[in-house]
Protein backbone atom coordinates (compact mmCIF):
# COMPACT_ATOMS: atom_id res chain seq x y z
CA UNK A 1 0.00 0.00 0.00
CA UNK A 2 1.08 3.38 -0.98
CA UNK A 3 2.21 6.22 2.18
CA UNK A 4 0.42 9.09 0.09
CA UNK A 5 0.35 11.15 3.30
CA UNK A 6 5.15 11.07 2.53
CA UNK A 7 4.27 11.71 -0.81
CA UNK A 8 4.96 15.87 -1.99
CA UNK A 9 2.37 17.24 -3.96
CA UNK A 10 4.28 16.98 -7.19
CA UNK A 11 4.93 13.42 -6.66
CA UNK A 12 1.32 13.16 -5.99
CA UNK A 13 0.25 14.89 -9.08
CA UNK A 14 2.68 12.38 -11.24
CA UNK A 15 1.14 9.30 -8.95
CA UNK A 16 -2.64 10.23 -9.70
CA UNK A 17 -1.28 10.83 -13.62
CA UNK A 18 -0.34 7.62 -13.79
CA UNK A 19 -3.94 6.33 -12.31
CA UNK A 20 -5.83 8.49 -15.05
CA UNK A 21 -6.60 11.59 -13.11
CA UNK A 22 -5.93 14.87 -13.79
CA UNK A 23 -3.01 16.65 -12.14
CA UNK A 24 -5.19 19.15 -9.95
CA UNK A 25 -6.28 16.22 -8.49
CA UNK A 26 -3.21 16.14 -6.32
CA UNK A 27 -3.61 19.65 -4.69
CA UNK A 28 -7.84 18.36 -3.37
CA UNK A 29 -5.94 15.12 -1.81
CA UNK A 30 -2.71 17.11 -0.11
CA UNK A 31 -5.06 19.47 1.49
CA UNK A 32 -7.50 17.11 2.94
CA UNK A 33 -4.59 15.14 4.11
CA UNK A 34 -2.95 18.05 5.67
CA UNK A 35 -6.39 19.01 7.67
CA UNK A 36 -6.25 15.51 9.04
CA UNK A 37 -8.81 13.33 6.72
CA UNK A 38 -8.32 9.98 8.36
CA UNK A 39 -10.20 8.20 4.99
CA UNK A 40 -10.97 8.76 1.20
CA UNK A 41 -14.51 9.12 2.03
CA UNK A 42 -14.23 12.57 3.61
CA UNK A 43 -12.59 13.93 0.48
CA UNK A 44 -16.15 14.93 -0.79
CA UNK A 45 -15.03 16.86 -3.75
CA UNK A 46 -13.13 13.66 -5.25
CA UNK A 47 -15.85 11.74 -7.39
CA UNK A 48 -16.71 8.32 -5.61
CA UNK A 49 -14.43 6.19 -8.34
CA UNK A 50 -11.52 8.12 -7.63
CA UNK A 51 -12.16 7.68 -3.68
CA UNK A 52 -12.61 3.86 -4.21
CA UNK A 53 -9.62 3.75 -6.23
CA UNK A 54 -7.46 5.53 -3.90
CA UNK A 55 -8.79 3.53 -0.87
CA UNK A 56 -7.59 0.33 -2.55
CA UNK A 57 -4.13 1.61 -3.25
CA UNK A 58 -3.09 3.77 -0.22
CA UNK A 59 -2.77 3.77 3.48
CA UNK A 60 -3.26 6.94 5.52
CA UNK A 61 -1.51 7.17 7.95
CA UNK A 62 -3.08 8.13 11.72
CA UNK A 63 -1.61 7.82 15.30
CA UNK A 64 -3.61 6.42 18.71
CA UNK A 65 -3.31 8.03 21.37
CA UNK A 66 -1.51 5.66 23.98
CA UNK A 67 -1.03 8.25 26.78
CA UNK A 68 -1.76 11.83 27.50
CA UNK A 69 -0.62 13.56 30.13
CA UNK A 70 -1.36 17.15 31.20
CA UNK A 71 0.82 19.17 33.55
CA UNK A 72 -0.98 20.93 36.34
CA UNK A 73 1.81 23.28 36.28
CA UNK A 74 2.16 24.78 33.17
CA UNK A 75 -0.63 23.43 30.83
CA UNK A 76 2.28 21.30 28.97
CA UNK A 77 1.12 18.12 26.93
CA UNK A 78 2.48 14.97 26.74
CA UNK A 79 1.49 12.60 24.12
CA UNK A 80 2.43 9.07 23.61
CA UNK A 81 1.25 7.64 20.25
CA UNK A 82 0.85 3.76 19.01
CA UNK A 83 2.19 3.81 15.53
CA UNK A 84 0.14 1.17 12.97
CA UNK A 85 3.24 -1.31 14.01
CA UNK A 86 2.53 -1.02 17.55
CA UNK A 87 5.51 0.93 18.62
CA UNK A 88 5.26 4.01 20.38
CA UNK A 89 6.86 7.54 20.17
CA UNK A 90 6.38 10.51 22.13
CA UNK A 91 5.47 14.49 21.09
CA UNK A 92 5.26 17.06 23.58
CA UNK A 93 2.86 20.39 23.44
CA UNK A 94 4.80 23.48 25.29
CA UNK A 95 2.78 26.29 25.24
CA UNK A 96 4.49 30.04 25.16
CA UNK A 97 3.84 33.78 25.21
CA UNK A 98 4.95 33.78 21.70
CA UNK A 99 2.95 30.72 20.50
CA UNK A 100 2.33 27.08 21.01
CA UNK A 101 5.92 24.71 20.37
CA UNK A 102 5.47 20.77 19.52
CA UNK A 103 8.47 19.35 20.17
CA UNK A 104 8.72 15.77 17.82
CA UNK A 105 10.02 12.50 17.27
CA UNK A 106 12.08 11.32 14.22
CA UNK A 107 13.00 7.88 15.09
CA UNK A 108 11.37 4.99 17.32
CA UNK A 109 13.75 4.71 19.88
CA UNK A 110 17.80 6.31 19.79
CA UNK A 111 20.92 4.43 18.74
CA UNK A 112 23.46 7.41 20.08
CA UNK A 113 23.80 6.23 23.61
CA UNK A 114 23.37 9.85 25.53
CA UNK A 115 23.81 8.99 29.15
CA UNK A 116 21.30 11.52 30.32
CA UNK A 117 18.75 10.84 27.91
CA UNK A 118 15.77 8.17 28.88
CA UNK A 119 15.27 7.48 24.78
CA UNK A 120 18.25 5.81 23.99
CA UNK A 121 17.69 3.37 26.84
CA UNK A 122 16.16 0.89 24.20
CA UNK A 123 17.92 1.40 21.49
CA UNK A 124 17.04 2.38 18.04
CA UNK A 125 14.12 0.56 16.56
CA UNK A 126 13.46 2.08 13.08
CA UNK A 127 13.45 5.77 11.32
CA UNK A 128 10.10 7.16 11.16
CA UNK A 129 8.40 8.09 7.77
CA UNK A 130 7.74 11.72 6.61
CA UNK A 131 3.61 10.94 7.04
CA UNK A 132 4.43 9.86 11.29
CA UNK A 133 6.69 12.93 11.83
CA UNK A 134 3.45 15.23 9.68
CA UNK A 135 1.51 13.25 12.07
CA UNK A 136 2.72 14.56 15.33
CA UNK A 137 2.13 17.84 14.57
CA UNK A 138 -1.06 18.04 13.02
CA UNK A 139 -2.92 15.52 15.79
CA UNK A 140 -1.09 17.04 18.36
CA UNK A 141 -3.26 20.53 16.92
CA UNK A 142 -6.38 18.45 16.72
CA UNK A 143 -6.22 16.61 19.74
CA UNK A 144 -5.39 20.28 21.97
CA UNK A 145 -7.35 22.40 19.53
CA UNK A 146 -4.91 25.03 19.49
CA UNK A 147 -2.78 26.10 16.66
CA UNK A 148 0.95 24.94 16.52
CA UNK A 149 3.40 27.62 15.35
CA UNK A 150 6.44 26.18 16.06
CA UNK A 151 8.42 22.77 15.74
CA UNK A 152 11.13 21.37 17.60
CA UNK A 153 12.79 18.11 16.50
CA UNK A 154 14.34 17.56 19.62
CA UNK A 155 11.82 14.57 21.07
CA UNK A 156 13.05 10.82 20.33
CA UNK A 157 16.32 10.05 17.87
CA UNK A 158 18.87 11.73 16.12
CA UNK A 159 17.13 13.79 13.13
CA UNK A 160 19.80 13.81 10.77
CA UNK A 161 20.29 9.57 11.62
CA UNK A 162 17.25 9.99 9.35
CA UNK A 163 18.02 12.68 7.15
CA UNK A 164 16.57 12.11 3.91
CA UNK A 165 13.09 11.76 5.70
CA UNK A 166 14.02 14.92 8.17
CA UNK A 167 14.58 16.92 4.78
CA UNK A 168 10.96 15.33 3.21
CA UNK A 169 9.35 16.03 6.06
CA UNK A 170 10.54 19.98 6.79
CA UNK A 171 8.94 20.42 2.87
CA UNK A 172 5.64 19.19 3.60
CA UNK A 173 5.44 20.62 6.78
CA UNK A 174 5.80 24.23 4.64
CA UNK A 175 4.27 23.64 1.94
CA UNK A 176 1.49 26.58 1.47
CA UNK A 177 -1.13 24.17 0.81
CA UNK A 178 -0.33 22.43 4.11
CA UNK A 179 0.29 23.44 7.88
CA UNK A 180 2.30 26.39 6.22
CA UNK A 181 4.79 26.55 9.12
CA UNK A 182 7.86 28.60 8.07
CA UNK A 183 11.41 27.69 8.27
CA UNK A 184 12.05 30.23 10.93
CA UNK A 185 10.18 28.71 13.49
CA UNK A 186 11.50 25.18 13.49
CA UNK A 187 14.45 24.17 15.35
CA UNK A 188 15.88 21.09 14.56
CA UNK A 189 18.63 19.63 17.09
CA UNK A 190 21.49 16.73 16.46
CA UNK A 191 24.20 15.37 18.98
CA UNK A 192 26.64 16.22 16.34
CA UNK A 193 27.05 14.38 13.35
CA UNK A 194 29.35 16.58 11.37
CA UNK A 195 29.03 15.60 7.76
CA UNK A 196 25.09 15.70 7.97
CA UNK A 197 25.75 18.92 9.46
CA UNK A 198 27.93 19.90 6.31
CA UNK A 199 25.11 17.96 3.86
CA UNK A 200 22.71 20.17 5.50
CA UNK A 201 24.09 23.46 5.06
CA UNK A 202 24.42 22.52 1.42
CA UNK A 203 20.33 22.81 1.37
CA UNK A 204 20.47 26.28 2.89
CA UNK A 205 17.67 26.15 4.80
CA UNK A 206 16.45 28.96 6.82
CA UNK A 207 15.68 26.64 10.11
CA UNK A 208 17.42 26.79 13.32
CA UNK A 209 20.12 24.26 14.06
CA UNK A 210 20.61 23.33 17.66
CA UNK A 211 24.00 21.33 18.49
CA UNK A 212 23.83 18.93 21.44
CA UNK A 213 26.47 20.25 23.14
CA UNK A 214 26.73 19.29 27.11
CA UNK A 215 30.38 19.33 27.16
CA UNK A 216 33.27 21.30 25.73
CA UNK A 217 36.03 18.68 26.35
CA UNK A 218 36.53 15.78 24.66
CA UNK A 219 36.94 13.82 27.90
CA UNK A 220 33.70 14.51 29.22
CA UNK A 221 31.85 14.47 26.22
CA UNK A 222 33.16 11.56 25.24
CA UNK A 223 31.78 10.09 28.87
CA UNK A 224 28.12 11.32 28.46
CA UNK A 225 27.76 11.28 24.72
CA UNK A 226 29.49 8.22 22.74
CA UNK A 227 28.93 9.90 19.45
CA UNK A 228 31.84 11.92 20.34
CA UNK A 229 34.38 9.41 20.32
CA UNK A 230 34.21 9.55 16.67
CA UNK A 231 33.69 13.40 16.30
CA UNK A 232 35.52 15.13 18.94
CA UNK A 233 34.50 19.09 20.29
CA UNK A 234 37.33 20.49 18.10
CA UNK A 235 35.65 18.52 15.07
CA UNK A 236 32.32 19.21 15.95
CA UNK A 237 33.30 23.71 16.45
CA UNK A 238 35.04 23.05 13.07
CA UNK A 239 31.45 21.64 11.28
CA UNK A 240 29.29 24.69 13.15
CA UNK A 241 31.44 27.29 11.64
CA UNK A 242 30.98 26.23 8.38
CA UNK A 243 27.24 26.06 9.03
CA UNK A 244 27.47 29.34 9.87
CA UNK A 245 29.92 30.73 6.92
CA UNK A 246 27.46 29.09 4.63
CA UNK A 247 23.82 29.41 6.06
CA UNK A 248 24.79 32.88 7.71
CA UNK A 249 22.32 31.48 10.70
CA UNK A 250 23.68 31.45 14.26
CA UNK A 251 23.89 28.18 15.99
CA UNK A 252 21.81 27.68 19.11
CA UNK A 253 24.02 25.16 21.63
CA UNK A 254 22.19 23.42 24.09
CA UNK A 255 23.60 22.33 27.22
CA UNK A 256 22.27 19.98 29.85
CA UNK A 257 23.71 21.14 33.66
CA UNK A 258 24.66 18.09 35.48
CA UNK A 259 26.40 18.21 39.03
CA UNK A 260 29.52 17.93 39.06
CA UNK A 261 30.48 16.73 35.38
CA UNK A 262 30.23 19.87 33.17
CA UNK A 263 29.38 22.69 35.48
CA UNK A 264 32.73 24.13 36.91
CA UNK A 265 34.26 27.45 35.33
CA UNK A 266 36.90 25.45 33.65
CA UNK A 267 34.55 24.14 31.43
CA UNK A 268 32.34 27.33 31.32
CA UNK A 269 35.57 28.82 30.23
CA UNK A 270 36.51 26.23 27.60
CA UNK A 271 33.03 26.55 26.15
CA UNK A 272 33.62 30.45 25.84
CA UNK A 273 36.62 30.12 24.14
CA UNK A 274 35.22 27.78 21.52
CA UNK A 275 32.56 30.54 20.50
CA UNK A 276 34.83 33.17 20.52
CA UNK A 277 34.69 35.03 16.77
CA UNK A 278 31.57 32.82 15.62
CA UNK A 279 27.75 34.02 16.63
CA UNK A 280 26.14 31.60 18.61
CA UNK A 281 23.70 31.31 21.51
CA UNK A 282 24.30 28.54 24.71
CA UNK A 283 20.43 27.15 26.17
CA UNK A 284 21.77 25.93 29.40
CA UNK A 285 18.94 23.14 30.40
CA UNK A 286 18.24 22.33 34.24
CA UNK A 287 18.26 18.64 33.94
CA UNK A 288 15.54 16.59 34.17
CA UNK A 289 16.03 13.37 36.80
CA UNK A 290 16.01 10.15 34.52
CA UNK A 291 15.81 7.11 37.09
CA UNK A 292 18.00 4.93 35.64
CA UNK A 293 20.77 7.40 35.22
CA UNK A 294 22.99 8.48 38.08
CA UNK A 295 23.17 11.67 37.04
CA UNK A 296 21.63 15.00 38.90
CA UNK A 297 20.52 18.28 38.16
CA UNK A 298 23.84 20.47 38.43
CA UNK A 299 23.03 23.02 41.60
CA UNK A 300 25.31 25.80 39.42
CA UNK A 301 23.30 26.95 36.47
CA UNK A 302 23.28 30.61 37.96
CA UNK A 303 27.16 30.55 38.23
CA UNK A 304 27.95 29.03 34.95
CA UNK A 305 25.30 31.71 33.60
CA UNK A 306 27.31 34.20 34.79
CA UNK A 307 30.43 33.24 33.93
CA UNK A 308 29.56 32.75 30.43
CA UNK A 309 28.08 36.28 29.64
CA UNK A 310 31.04 37.75 31.42
CA UNK A 311 32.93 36.42 28.72
CA UNK A 312 30.46 38.25 26.55
CA UNK A 313 28.40 35.35 25.67
CA UNK A 314 25.05 34.95 25.11
CA UNK A 315 23.29 32.65 26.98
CA UNK A 316 19.94 31.46 27.99
CA UNK A 317 18.60 29.34 30.48
CA UNK A 318 15.54 26.98 29.12
CA UNK A 319 12.51 27.47 31.41
CA UNK A 320 11.44 24.33 32.87
CA UNK A 321 8.34 22.51 31.24
CA UNK A 322 6.41 19.59 32.47
CA UNK A 323 8.22 18.43 35.39
CA UNK A 324 4.94 16.59 36.80
CA UNK A 325 4.65 14.70 33.56
CA UNK A 326 8.23 12.91 32.56
CA UNK A 327 8.44 15.46 29.74
CA UNK A 328 11.86 14.59 28.94
CA UNK A 329 12.81 12.37 25.77
CA UNK A 330 11.91 8.95 26.68
CA UNK A 331 10.63 9.35 30.08
CA UNK A 332 6.89 8.19 28.58
CA UNK A 333 7.87 5.63 26.33
CA UNK A 334 10.42 4.02 28.57
CA UNK A 335 7.47 4.10 31.99
CA UNK A 336 5.37 2.22 29.11
CA UNK A 337 7.27 -0.17 28.04
CA UNK A 338 8.28 -1.63 31.42
CA UNK A 339 4.98 -1.70 32.19
CA UNK A 340 3.84 -3.76 29.57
Amino acid sequence: MTDIKSMTQEEMAAWLKELGEPSFRAKQVFTWLHRGAISFEEMTDLSKSLREKLSRECVITKPEVERKQVSAQDGTIKYLWRLGDKNCIETVLMRYRHGNTVCISSQVGCRMGCAFCASTLGGKVRNLTPSEMLDQVLFTQLDAGVPISNIVLMGIGEPLDNFDTVLRFLELVNHPDGLHIGMRHISLSTCGLTDKIDKLAEHGLQLTLSVSLHAPDDETRSRIMPVNRSVGVEKLFAACRRYFEVTGRRISYEYAMIDGVNDSDWQADLLAAHLKGTPGHVNLIPLNEVKESPLKPSRRVAAFQRRLEQQGINVTVRRKLGGDIDASCGQLRRKAMQES
